[in-house]
């Protein structure tokens, strides 16, 4: 096969969805190269733009760069380039430094903001649909709310402390939510009221998120008004003035915030392409997202217009799933094309829309038949988006979306409100960490000198595979008897007072657990062998934990030990406390007066630059960066 060159512009959900399909079904083949083209070095999440607008997590939380994206997908060349031509008939893409030959395309440079032509929206208003826009909107009312602060005119701090959302799509409630949340941290901030603030949902058709059901609607809408956003319906806005918005029927609301999320249309550069356009200039595509009249061009994302024949001619819509499946669509059909197989019809799929209010509400309209709201709405929407890491196989934003999400979230805006985020001191975990290594190295230390009974290494007795555990709980038992016997009471059977046995968590191993260890340790001479490597075992871990290093896998290797101790009906309950010990220590305790402290940070490096390469903000052409 000759070689083919497969150019995808656009790296946002369908321009990434294509490239990855197309990959893995051509890694194993040379002869296919696939270059990805965007003006950014990063994918933008951009069903999230909301929380960094409304700053619930930091800008870098929404930001995926396409090299650790990619980086497993070595016949995949990343470009950080600005695409300003494309020659159909010679099949040359032009970008502001290269050009690319290609013998399929994939535009799929996605949308932007549809102003209708609204007067003052440019000039005076914000737009956001992309990572630039939420950034420029969170620094625009973070400095309106302080120079708010110190403004002694009634009317004018009003006005620079009410915001106005227009459009109650997705993209306007999720933001409004978002907004609501923000306020109490901006008002403690800058020592204000929050009562001050006020928060304006406009839409201009008769009703909200008008893609889910009436039930959703009403209860979006009763949550919203319940936390103090005013909602306007079928009332749309007609002006926008730098310190006021005009409505449809006159009303005037003094605001220097206007934030518009009415409407989306095509890339406008798409139009300099020669491709048939149809309202909102969105790109017209065939069953197979084939632009119409462009042999070897394919459409993906919220650029294409395609009449869905089963959805009653409606084209198909500018979300994700479908920008998605598009993506998959186009990719599906360059592999048929190439192999010579068959070709397959687009048929969209949309398993339902998730709608978050804040962080701790949302609503949810599932398989068109299934209705969610409150936290449930709001943990399906956080499974879905971690969903698409694995989708698209990338591990490392998929535990990097759960620390922005649930762990490193500040002012308790997640659906667990703040209990799972806590950055606190792990210096309070450094007493505890050094006795829980002490505990482990002093048992190790008398298991090698034979102190308390037990035998030790210098003597020529055998002991069979943990029997120096029960040895030495028996022996430490014996001591305690030894002692005057105090009246104390059992709690449940899991401690013992004085004079009393232990109890012991099994009295004898399971069955199936005798018969690993038979395999295991099948003669004397090996279970010698194992008692003195599970001493040298025990002995390294307590020196790790007292250290603080690789504390995390230290501590999970005691917690392995006592699961096989318990196991073996050689360990007893009143020493558990080894478990919730060790997992309250695998939360960095090493850090403190740790060697993890410089050691983790070192190996983190090390294995990111191995496992992803080196990232940067423009990459240039050569596959394998």
């Amino acid at each position: 096969m000759s070689k083919k060159n497969i150019v995808v512009v656009g790296a946002g959900f369908a321009g990434v969805a294509a490239a990855k399909k197309l990959s893995r079904h051509f890694k194993k083949n040379p002869d296919v190269l696939i270059t990805l083209i965007d003006k950014h070095s990063y994918q933008t999440y951009m069903t999230e733009l909301h929380e960094v607008a409304a700053g619930r997590v930091q800008p870098d939380a929404i930001q995926y760069d396409l090299q650790r994206l990619f980086s497993r997908n070595r016949n995949v060349d990343i470009i950080t380039d600005e695409v300003t031509h494309v020659d159909r008939e010679a099949k040359v893409v032009t970008t502001s430094s290269h050009s690319f030959n290609y013998d399929y395309l994939i535009l799929a440079m996605g949308g932007e903001p549809n102003t209708f032509n609204v007067p003052g929206v440019d000039e005076n208003g914000f737009t956001m649909w992309s990572w630039e826009d939420a950034n420029k909107i969170r620094r625009h009312i973070q400095d309106t709310v302080e120079a708010a602060s110190n403004e002694h005119n009634d009317e004018k701090r009003k006005a620079m402390l009410t915001a106005v959302v227009s459009g109650a799509g997705f993209t306007g409630v999720e933001l409004v939510g978002d907004l609501m949340e923000w306020k109490d941290q901006l008002a403690r901030a800058n020592k204000l009221d929050p009562a001050e603030f006020s928060l304006y949902l406009v839409e201009a058709a008769p009703q909200i998120l008008g893609v889910v059901t009436e039930k959703e609607q009403q209860k979006a809408e009763k949550y919203m008004r319940k936390q103090g956003i005013q909602i306007i319906k079928g009332n749309g806005v007609a002006n926008v003035q730098k310190d006021s918005v005009e409505l449809s029927d006159g009303t005037v609301i003094p605001t220097h915030t206007l934030i518009w999320t009415a409407g989306v249309k095509a890339n406008t550069d798409a139009a300099a392409y020669g491709i048939e356009q149809a309202r909102a200039g969105r790109l017209v595509a065939n069953k197979y997202m084939e632009a119409k009249d462009s042999e070897g061009v394919y459409l993906a994302g919220d650029l294409v217009y395609y009449e869905e024949p089963d959805k009653n001619n409606a084209p198909v819509p500018q979300i994700v799933q479908s920008a998605e499946q598009t993506g998959h669509t186009a990719a599906a059909n360059i592999i048929a094309s190439i192999e010579g197989t068959e070709k397959t019809e687009h048929k969209g799929t949309y398993q339902g829309f998730m709608i978050s209010i804040g962080s701790r509400y949302g609503v949810a309209y599932l398989m068109d038949k299934i209705h969610l709201s409150g936290f449930i709405a709001m943990l399906v929407k956080h499974m879905v988006n971690l969903f698409y890491f694995m989708t698209i196989g990338s591990g490392y934003y998929f535990v990097q979306y759960i620390y922005h999400e649930f762990f490193h979230i500040k002012e308790k805006r997640n659906i667990f409100r703040g209990h799972l985020s806590r950055l606190g001191n792990v210096l309070w975990a450094l007493p505890l960490r050094v006795f829980y290594g002490s505990m482990w190295t002093w048992e190790a230390l008398k298991k090698i000198f034979g102190l308390y009974g037990t035998t030790s290494w210098f003597g020529d007795e055998v002991v069979l595979p943990f029997a120096w555990l029960k040895e030495a709980t028996t022996g430490a038992s014996e001591a305690v008897t030894d002692t005057a016997a105090a009246v104390s009471h059992p709690v449940f059977g899991l401690s013992y007072a004085y004079g009393e046995e232990p109890m012991m968590i099994f009295k004898e191993a399971p069955e199936w657990f005798n018969s690993i260890m038979q395999v295991m340790i099948p003669n004397p001479e090996m279970a010698l062998f194992f008692q003195k490597f599970m001493t040298i075992v025990e002995l390294l871990i307590g020196l790790a934990i007292i250290a603080g290093l690789f504390t995390f896998l230290a501590n999970a290797a005691t917690i392995a030990l006592v699961i096989s101790f318990s196991l073996s009906g050689m360990f007893y309950w009143v020493n558990m406390w080894f478990i919730p010990v060790a997992i309250s220590l695998m939360n960095g305790s090493g850090r403190a007066f740790g060697l993890d402290y410089y050691v983790i940070p070192w190996i983190q490096k090390k294995l990111d630059n191995w496992w992803y390469g080196k990232t940067k903000s423009i990459y240039r052409p050569g596959v394998g960066q």
